[in-house]
């Protein structure tokens, strides 16, 4: 979806709350039966739960493409099952999508939802301790019978026992009443119920006032192959919407006018984090003038770059699906070697595979992208879980000394520029590259600007065409390891090219020939040239937001950007003073940044892990960084590092 912006940046208010404001005239619904009041909201937090089966991912989904079609700002945490297929109506199973819009900009998921739509018991009982007193809790009535109930230990009726007073409990036979709406369909109940999801939607749209055409459109290019279940989708999806406004349990609907003083002027899209890496890489191919070739083996939360990227053959993209890990990046680094943008995706455990062939292409000092969205660990773990707890292993997971830059994006519409900044780095100082995605960016969304052609750095890089040095006897040869004098990067050399044949492989080169070489003195000499190289590589220097002479700075890096941002907001509010920094280059680091940190009384890091960048901070600059860590697979709460902040500042 895209949507047209004209108004200039605005306010920001992370901190506001999602409180009922001005309230508008009652107005007549469709049929002229009954009247319902409209009032406006600021933001509103909603989540879908139920079963792995129930569909919430897309209802989720076409949620958030109409609400970015509507013009708010937005962001979405899909919490997937940890387990393939877990049995249905247990709490391992249950799949929810939270969705945070608002009419500003936003930066988070939400700490807590206004409403919850429950399905089941079991998302019911998965998910009310996140949701605060007062919230608005759907649930479908139809699944609240025994079986289901003592699945996940509940004895009485949670709709029956008084356990949820605390809230405002909508009860909706949502099985029933799809069934019913779908009839004319000749539908059996079971292809029926499946369609409840679509019901779900269209009631919560009727409430939050979002477009309805983008949906109905969606599911008829959806199921174009079965026009049958097309139309049985796009009738639940009508038939929630009506029951919102003729049901006596819903006399009021919300409405959160667009975020038209949040952005710049430009057009947007709704973006996952996934998705924008994968138009970054495309992008980086087409500004470097190179095919983008991905070596890949499909894992958790990675394996959509693989999907997206294999749509795009017309962009001079190949992708290769290999039978493992190490075939896929041994692939990658092939075609680097033959004048591709080499690129290669996976999250923890397939990294630990490639750890090798990174090694060889640090020796080889050929341009190639390593990927990596992180996911809960080590080992498997928790695949569809969040974590950043991969930092020391890109940095240090190889044998030797085999140095490798480290970019993180911070958003998910940042994973785009993050891509062009790690191929600009790679091709530049031709040198392996990781970027360190996770599972929160991965799969979370918000908007996109757009950007102009124009505003795009270029990338282009010359290929060696013919020999580059002169012998003491006048011969002119190539030498693949004569290096630039201002990036260190060695010449590439295209195979096949005229006179510019050379060795490789993983066995020590000779400095400038390339040789085989087992001299000890020109081991030490490469070992420090190459990381030379990567120290030298030019990043911009780390920006400090600090307005009123803080004492104590918070310095984040990846995913953390939104929720510390959203957390010193609601310090400064307050009357708080601190200062916020936010690292994409973890190696090197920027130039100032030992010069910020001793600027500071007080250093807090918070991660999710158990404190490796504090460790390489600590390391690097003798300052005393003390880490906020957190390693339960989901992001942190703005709340709760607002709380641990507030503590910091008073210690």
């Amino acid at each position: 979806m895209t949507s047209q912006v004209s108004s200039p940046a605005g306010k920001s208010d992370e901190a506001s709350e999602a409180v009922v404001g001005e309230q508008r005239a009652p107005h007549i619904d469709r049929t002229g039966a009954t009247e319902k009041e409209i009032r406006r909201l600021d933001r509103v937090i909603i989540r879908f739960a139920g079963d792995s089966g129930d569909g919430m991912q897309l209802t989720g989904d076409r949620f958030t493409s109409e609400t970015a079609s509507f013009g708010n700002d937005l962001s979405t945490l899909p919490n997937f099952p940890a387990e393939i297929r877990a049995p249905a109506g247990t709490l391992p199973g249950v799949s929810s999508f939270q969705l945070h819009f608002a009419d500003h900009d936003i930066l988070t998921p939400g700490d807590a939802p206004n409403v919850l739509v429950a399905m089941n018991p079991a998302a019911l009982k998965a998910n009310i301790a996140d949701v605060p007193r007062g919230a608005d809790i759907i649930v479908n009535t139809d699944e609240f019978t025994k079986r289901p109930m003592a699945k996940v230990g509940y004895v009485e009726s949670p709709l029956e026992d008084g356990s949820l007073e605390a809230y405002n409990v909508h009860p909706v036979p949502l099985t029933t009443l799809t069934i019913e709406a779908l009839k004319e369909f000749g539908l059996s109940r079971k292809e029926a119920e499946r369609s409840k999801n679509m019901f779900a939607l269209g009631l919560l749209s009727w409430m939050y006032n979002r477009p309805t055409e983008g949906t109905e459109t969606f599911l008829r290019s959806k199921f174009a192959r079965k026009p049958e279940i097309a139309e049985a989708n796009v009738a639940a999806f009508r038939a929630g919407w009506n029951f919102g406004e003729t049901t006596e349990d819903f006399a009021v609907s919300y409405e959160v006018a667009p975020a038209s003083q949040a952005f710049p002027t430009g057009t947007y899209r709704n973006i996952s984090g996934n998705l924008a890496l994968s138009y970054g890489l495309i992008a980086a191919g087409r500004l470097a003038d190179l095919p983008v070739y991905l070596g890949s083996y499909p894992i958790t939360p990675a394996s959509d770059i693989l999907h997206e990227l294999s749509k795009h053959k017309n962009f001079g993209v190949r992708t290769f699906q290999a039978e493992d890990e190490i075939a896929g990046i041994g692939a990658a680094l092939g075609a680097a070697f033959g004048g591709s943008l080499g690129v290669t995706t996976t999250s923890g455990p397939g990294v630990a595979l490639k750890s090798e062939t990174i090694g060889l292409a640090v020796s080889l000092e050929l341009p190639l992208l390593i990927i990596d969205i992180q996911r809960g660990g080590p080992s498997t773990g928790l695949p569809t879980k969040t974590e950043q707890a991969d930092l020391l292993q890109a940095m240090y997971g190889r044998n030797g000394e085999a140095p490798v830059p480290i970019v993180a994006p911070r958003t998910p519409a940042d994973c785009f520029d993050a891509a062009l900044d790690a191929a600009r780095i790679a091709l530049t100082y031709r040198t392996p590259v990781f970027l360190l995605s996770d599972g929160y960016l991965a799969n979370g969304s918000e908007p996109w600007r757009i950007p102009e052609i124009d505003s795009l750095p270029d990338l282009r890089t010359q290929f060696a065409t013919g020999p580059n040095h002169e012998l003491a006897d006048g011969t002119e040869v190539f030498w693949p390891y004569k290096r630039d004098p201002e990036t260190l990067a060695r010449p590439w050399a295209v195979p096949g090219t005229p006179g510019l044949e050379h060795r490789i492989g993983g066995i020590e080169k000779q400095d400038g020939t390339g040789n085989i070489s087992y001299d000890p003195a020109n081991h030490d000499f490469m070992v420090r040239t190459r990381q030379a190289k990567v120290d030298g590589i030019q990043v911009p220097d780390v920006e400090v937001d600090d307005p009123a002479g803080a004492t104590t700075l918070v310095l984040g890096w990846g995913s953390t950007y939104g929720p510390i941002t959203a957390a010193v907001r609601r310090l400064r509010a307050a009357g708080e003073t601190i200062a916020q920094a936010h690292l994409r280059h973890l190696n090197p680091f920027p130039r100032n940044l030992g010069e910020v940190l001793r600027r500071y009384d007080k250093v807090v890091v918070p991660e999710m892990n158990l404190g490796q960048l504090a460790l390489l901070l600590r390391a690097e600059y003798l300052v005393d960084a003390r880490s906020y860590n957190q390693v339960n697979g989901m992001p942190f709460k703005a709340e709760q590092l607002a709380t641990a902040l507030k503590e910091a500042i008073d210690a």
